[in-house]
């Protein structure tokens, strides 16, 4: 079905159930529990699992299959939120102008850069993608400043913007055809509340095709190239193929997928800032392809969730929450376990936490959360076997 085997279907399936119950799968605690701090089921956050995981999802098309690894995604990312934004200041706040802008002047970029990083491989590829974000990075605080709006960041200005196509009664917010994306509805049941928010379906419904695709990319005899690229680049050139071309359509469709990104991350948030851009951006990318599972289909999705609801939970923990949580031990232990916390864990110094996470999955579990999950189902499926083999032994009383 869609051109699709039964297993990849199934994980479409799955991905499509769990993106349209995310507002529901994501406050598991209601808000008079104490855990309720622990809920992920607000748009903003969910807005930003949603966006991640699509550049997750083309940055694995290029890291994953061909085993090039990009330091620079993130200068992709901010070129499709300055294309949006520009879009919103002279056109109008629909995003069908926007997004599709985004991603065409993104893809122009790609070509450009990845022609010339794809010179070269190995680290010395990685050096050149992660030079050319630090310089999109500094032009856009020094020469560029007209145009990214520098430290202020780039907001549309609805009084002074030319807006052409915006009409005297347009929106002046992010809009599908009129539609506002921050419309929401909220659900209250019992001490639960759900919040489903058209921004975050909007998102969700271009991970759904972004995976799709993503699928058919995989299955496809250029997904096969690419991974002859990975097994082996110079081997597959003694066969008569070339692979530049094969590596320089990777890099634009990973580029393209994270102009994608940066469209829609304009879209639920109508600024654009070159921090975005900056090195420890395409850092955070990185690590979430690994820790979620290089080169799986479902490794990029599962990686920016984690990384972001860790970001979002390790960092709002509070020095009074921990000592609420401690109470019950003495008040000198107490005290220095909070100390020891809030100060090298949670809070501002969250990253600590998430660097031991990182260590920990690539000494112990190379191939991220999905090499996690499939050994946790393989430990089951062993067990439950050897239990009907040995009830099938034993003999009847």
């Amino acid at each position: 079905m869609l051109g699709l085997n039964k297993k990849d279907f199934g994980l479409l399936c799955l991905v499509t159930f769990m993106a349209a119950a995310a507002p529901i799968l994501l406050n598991p605690f209601p808000e008079t529990s104490t855990l309720s701090f622990l809920n992920a089921g607000y748009p903003a956050l969910m807005q930003l699992f949603a966006i991640f995981g699509i550049v997750l999802i083309g940055f694995n098309i290029l890291f994953g299959l061909t085993g090039y690894l990009s330091f620079g995604h993130a200068a992709f990312i901010g070129i499709g939120s300055y294309t949006a934004m520009w879009m919103y200041k002279l056109l109008n706040f629909n995003v069908i102008i926007s997004i599709p802008m985004a991603m065409f002047v993104t893809g122009i970029f790609a070509v450009l850069i990845g022609w010339i990083c794809l010179r070269r491989t190995g680290i010395y590829f990685s050096i050149l993608t992660l030079a050319f974000a630090e310089m999109a990075y500094r032009l856009s605080y020094s020469v560029l400043t007209p145009i990214t709006g520098g430290e202020t960041n780039l907001s549309p200005d609805p009084i002074n913007d030319p807006m052409i196509l915006k009409g005297e009664n347009g929106l002046t917010v992010p809009h599908l055809f009129g539609f506002d994306l921050n419309a929401k509805y909220v659900a209250e049941v019992g001490n639960w509340s759900f919040t489903f928010e058209a921004g975050y379906y909007l998102c969700a419904l271009v991970l759904v095709l972004s995976f799709y695709l993503s699928i058919r990319v995989f299955r496809s005899p250029f997904g096969m190239m690419l991974r002859a690229i990975k097994a082996n680049n110079h081997r597959m050139g003694y066969t008569g193929l070339n692979p530049k071309p094969y590596m320089l359509a990777a890099f634009v469709i990973s580029g393209l997928y994270a102009g994608l990104g940066g469209g829609l991350l304009v879209a639920m948030d109508a600024q654009a800032g070159a921090e975005r851009m900056f090195w420890t951006e395409s850092g955070t990318i990185v690590i979430m392809s690994i820790l979620g599972g290089a080169g799986t289909l479902l490794g990029p999705i599962l990686g920016a969730g984690a990384i972001k609801y860790m970001e979002k939970i390790l960092s709002s923990i509070s020095e009074s929450q921990l000592h609420s949580w401690l109470s019950i031990l003495p008040d000198g232990l107490e005290d220095f376990l909070v100390y020891i916390l809030a100060n090298f864990f949670v809070g501002h110094a969250w990253h600590l936490t998430l660097g031991l996470v990182f260590m920990l999955v690539v000494i112990f579990v190379p191939g991220g959360l999905v090499e996690l999950g499939q050994r946790v189902a393989s430990r089951f499926r062993r067990k439950g076997s050897e239990d009907a083999l040995v009830s099938k032994e034993t003999p009847a009383e």
